[in-house]
């Protein structure tokens, strides 16, 4: 038997002894105190180990650990390790013709993506890329470095290579020139195949150069056209050119020893093509190391170590049962109660209490001892507890009053706390509130992601928004009902005006008649006003006369009767001035007798107008001329 790590035999063995010979030696701390008869007093009687037997114990358990950490083995021969890779070089076509869109994303991305895969599953072997086009460059020599490699590879895109063309010789000579431990290189080309339909020259130049050739054929036979950046497609003649996979690159596999296989959407494309890669490649041996076998020793020591250390832990006397008195666990619940939290010792009766009032659902008595109990030891739980009892009682501010007390630990309770404020604050139901119940929901949702507390918060926003729509909807309607009032007052001031300018009209105009039939005849006022009275008769059988004829049409007769109304009243007016005013002027109660005329003559107007407003055209409508092609809109 031989140990591998013989150092800690050397260093840790001795600083064993030194620590528990000084143990040995000290005296327990209780001795420094009390005389050895009153410690034989005070110490129960048992056959359990002695203090001097479980220290050496615990000394050989140390022993056996360190002996452990040495790793303890048994020699068993010898076996021969060998370590072997293959050289494999990827080729990567980089064309133009790689960004058709008939493979998702595209020929080059997904092209790109068997290569990683590839790169993840060969651990073991060496790694090297090749980008190609029209020219080809090495991006990469062979490398068991897959994580650089593949960093190098993902960056490759169309525009590495400036000249346009797929052009297969120059890979392989490139590949020729390339440094690899095997007489055979082994090349797996990822390309669509590119336009040439004889790979005869490719295929011998391969052969020359002991180059197996494997092809994972990218894109399909229907093809697609080929987008450019600025999102144009690429043409020829005039017409969208359409790239479709050249199955006759599967002859540059075949013929040179390699495999043909067209791409999938799934990884057993690339995982069936590195096992044909692996199995048929030569393996350069790498590294052969003779190494000596061993049976591990350990475990033996670490399990006796164990037994012991329980051995020495085990103080229960097996012979004889000791059963203390009640008043050393008073003394013990005692000398705990003396904290600096002032905590009682019946206090967690009160706390059971408060719990059974909960459960038989009187929240309000269980709330008030949760809150006196908070209050008298500061305990956040007790704060939740109160200001859960009061929100089952409906009482929701006095319940966000105590939650914003709980100064909770534990992350999750905080978030709960805060989904419960959050409710509290729905339950108020005011947009105030409604607003804060989003804010408190958002800070639960931060901390702890709660299928609830997102609906909750979800249909909360929906309350909100349809309110500030309805609040929106008014505003609107009252601007509009406001706009059309400004408008009816205008329209009314406008008919107004126009009422005023042509009652002045008028009346300036029978003024001037009334003048000038004075200047004619100055002393045959009652002549001219019997003249007046008949002339207004006859006005009146005539309009009459003219009402029946256009009777289905504007009520003539209604009006006719309205004109009588309006003279009758016109003379009772007259009547009571000269009983009022005996002395009076003669002009000023020839004046009074009764309407003008011209002022008649208005008023039928207004009556024939038939308007249904409180707006009378007072001039004469004006027909213009209509155009008959005109369109109603």
């Amino acid at each position: 038997m031989i140990f591998l790590h013989p150092a800690f035999l050397y260093y840790m063995l001795p600083v064993l002894v030194v620590l528990f010979g000084f143990l040995l030696t000290q005296k327990a701390s209780q001795e420094h105190y009390f005389s050895q008869d009153v410690m034989d007093r005070l110490r129960v009687s048992t056959n359990s180990l002695t203090l001097k037997a479980r220290n050496a114990l615990f000394f050989l358990v140390g022993v056996l650990l360190i002996v452990a950490l040495a790793e303890p083995v048994i020699e068993n021969g010898t076996m021969k390790v060998k370590s072997s890779s293959a050289d494999i070089l990827i080729a990567l076509d980089i064309s133009d013709s790689m960004l058709a869109q008939d493979v998702y994303p595209d020929r080059l991305g997904l092209a790109k993506k068997k290569a990683l895969y590839l790169l993840q599953k060969a651990t073991k072997d060496r790694i090297g890329v090749i980008a190609f086009a029209k020219n080809s460059y090495l991006v990469s020599p062979l490398s068991f470095d897959n994580k650089a490699v593949s960093f190098l590879l993902s960056k490759l895109d169309t525009t590495s290579i400036t000249q346009k063309g797929t052009n297969f010789l120059t890979m392989l000579k490139t590949v020729a020139k390339s440094d690899t431990n095997t007489d055979k290189k082994y090349l797996l080309v990822l390309s669509d195949g590119g336009d040439e339909k004889d790979f005869s020259r490719e295929i011998a130049y391969a052969k020359e150069n002991s180059i197996v050739v494997y092809v994972l054929g990218m894109g399909t036979e229907a093809g697609a056209p080929i987008k450019q950046d600025d999102g144009s497609f690429i043409k020829y003649d005039g017409d969208i050119i359409i790239s479709s996979l050249n199955e006759a690159i599967s002859k540059l596999a075949t013929e040179t020893g390699g495999t043909y296989i067209q791409n999938t959407t799934s990884s057993k494309d690339i995982e069936t093509m590195l096992k044909e890669i692996i199995d048929n490649s030569q393996h350069k041996e790498l590294k052969s190391q003779e190494i000596q076998r061993y049976i591990a020793l350990f475990y033996y020591p670490v399990a006796l170590a164990m037994i012991i250390l329980l051995i020495a832990l085990s103080s229960i006397n097996l012979k004889k049962k000791h059963n203390l008195p009640v008043s050393v666990f008073v003394l013990f619940a005692l000398m705990l109660g003396y904290t600096p939290a002032e905590a009682k010792l019946l206090d967690f009766m009160q706390l059971q209490d408060a719990k059974k009032l909960y459960d038989a659902q009187d929240y309000n008595a269980s709330g008030t001892l949760f809150e006196k109990y908070a209050k008298q030891s500061n305990n956040p739980q007790a704060y939740y507890d109160a200001a859960n009892a009061y929100y089952k009682e409906k009482n929701y501010l006095k319940a966000l009053s105590l939650y914003s007390q709980a100064k909770l630990q534990d992350k999750y309770q905080v978030a709960k706390k805060l989904s419960n404020m959050g409710n509290a604050f729905v339950r108020l139901g005011t947009k105030n509130t409604l607003e804060k119940a989003v804010k408190y929901y958002e800070q639960s949702l931060k901390i702890k992601e709660n299928k609830e507390t997102r609906e909750d918060l979800e249909a909360v926003k929906k309350v909100l928004k349809k309110e500030k729509e309805k609040a929106k909807k008014e505003k609107q309607e009252k601007n509009q009902d406001k706009n059309k009032d400004s408008k009816e007052r205008k329209t009314d001031e406008q008919g107004d005006n126009q009422d005023k300018a042509d009652d002045t009209k008028n009346k300036n105009k029978n003024s001037n008649k009334e003048d000038k039939s004075k200047k004619k005849q100055p002393n045959n006022n009652s002549k001219s006003d019997d003249k007046k009275q008949n002339k207004g008769e006859k006005s009146d059988e005539e309009s009459g006369g003219d009402d029946k004829n256009q009777k289905d049409q504007n009520n003539g007769g209604d009006t006719k009767q309205q004109a009588k109304e309006i003279k009758d009243k016109a003379k009772k007016e007259q009547t009571k001035d000269k009983n009022k005013d005996k002395n009076g002027n003669a002009q000023s109660s020839e004046s009074k007798k009764e309407m003008s005329n011209a002022e008649e003559d208005k008023w039928i107007d207004k009556l024939n107008s038939q308007q249904n407003t409180y707006l009378y055209r007072l001039n004469e409508q004006t027909i213009e001329n209509e155009d008959k092609n005109e369109k109603p809109w």
